[in-house]
């Protein structure tokens, strides 16, 4: 689902960022009025999270790759607002530093993975929940069939805006300015990856670390009342937490394994050798952004499978330091607020 520079045009990516700049601004409001300073860290876990299993890519039948994405979760242990801010920081240091998805495109991918899984996710979850207990095991089930329906929510509505490139903009001779797929290809393309394994996978992590949280820090399933709550009594370990994320680095290099291309996600020479052409579009604004210091989580020279898992590891340990180090000047800044208004 990380749309790459050229699939969209111009037009589609700003009325997307008409969108979600509103979406960050209220996400910005909502979590000013309830998580405190001291509970920023659980955002970093949460966006760490999101990058490093977004690392482990999956063969679909059909010949491509597909991942989860991890924002069923959040939304369920931090809300839906905190899960937006946490992919978007996740998403935005993919298309910066590793070229994994569009920087034109990024306000489209964040609708997809930032806004729709996590909104829909939580809808569902708290639908089926209820007022049910924090160890009811409608908990977990409305996670899973959340985190299910939201992530191939998202993966329609990237279906939905490939196949309306081709319907909307095109020559005069009706040839496809950039994505070249149809509705009829790029809609059932996106829905069998995820209804058949990236779906499954996004409900089967999700309802593991809520059985998982239910087992041994319930309350971190109301984080409303963990945010209200003295630190000293909470009972979070976000050490453990922090532990868990370092083990899904160390075994991140599990998704080099799947050696395909997600859907949706070639570069232009690789459409030129399955459709005989690149769209005159899509070929201008595919490199809008050639900066990215470890394209591909990847290094020239560095081929052999060792030496790439080592640099995969290395760049989610890179990610996951930029997103700490972002927590701390975030906190720094929020003391300093709160000292300067007393």
């Amino acid at each position: 689902m990380h749309i790459p520079d050229g699939y969209l045009s111009p037009s589609t990516c700003a009325a997307f960022g008409a969108v979600m700049i509103p979406a960050w601004a209220i996400a910005a409001r909502n979590l000013k009025n309830w998580i405190k300073s001291k509970y920023i860290p659980l955002m970093a876990i949460g966006a760490a999270f999101s990058f490093t299993i977004m690392m482990y890519n999956v063969p679909i039948p059909d010949g491509t790759t597909a991942h989860a994405v991890g924002g069923g979760l959040l939304a369920v242990v931090l809300g839906p607002w905190a899960a937006m801010i946490c992919v978007t920081i996740a998403l935005a240091i993919q298309a910066l530093l590793f070229g994994d998805g569009g920087v034109l495109t990024f306000t489209a991918n964040c609708f997809n993975m930032a806004l729709v899984l996590p909104g829909i996710t939580y809808i569902v979850y708290r639908l089926i929940s209820g007022g049910s207990e924090l160890t009811s095991a409608r908990r977990w089930v409305g996670a899973a069939l959340g985190a299910y329906i939201g992530i191939n929510a998202a993966a329609c509505c990237a279906g939905l805006e490939f196949g309306l490139q081709p319907i909307l903009f095109h020559t005069a001779e009706n040839v496809p300015l950039y994505c070249p797929y149809p509705l009829g290809i790029a809609v059932p393309s996106m829905l069998f990856a995820h209804l058949v394994l990236a779906g499954p996978l996004e409900a089967v992590v999700t309802a593991m670390v809520v059985r998982y949280l239910q087992a041994y820090s319930t309350n971190l399933l109301d984080v409303r009342a963990l945010s209200a709550a003295p630190l000293a009594s909470a009972p979070v370990s976000f050490r453990k937490l922090w532990w868990a994320v370092g083990a899904m680095i160390l075994l991140s290099p599990l998704g080099l394994l799947a050696k395909s291309t997600a859907w949706g996600e070639w570069g232009s020479d690789e459409l030129q050798k399955l459709l005989g052409f690149v769209p005159s579009g899509m070929e201008q604004l595919s490199d809008t952004w050639t900066h990215a210091p470890l394209d591909d989580y990847s290094l020239p020279g560095f081929d052999s499978f060792w030496s790439s898992a080592i640099i995969y590891i290395s760049c989610a340990v890179l990610a996951a330091a930029i997103i700490s180090l972002l927590t701390y000047l975030f906190r720094k800044f929020q003391n300093t607020e709160s000292k300067v208004l007393n």
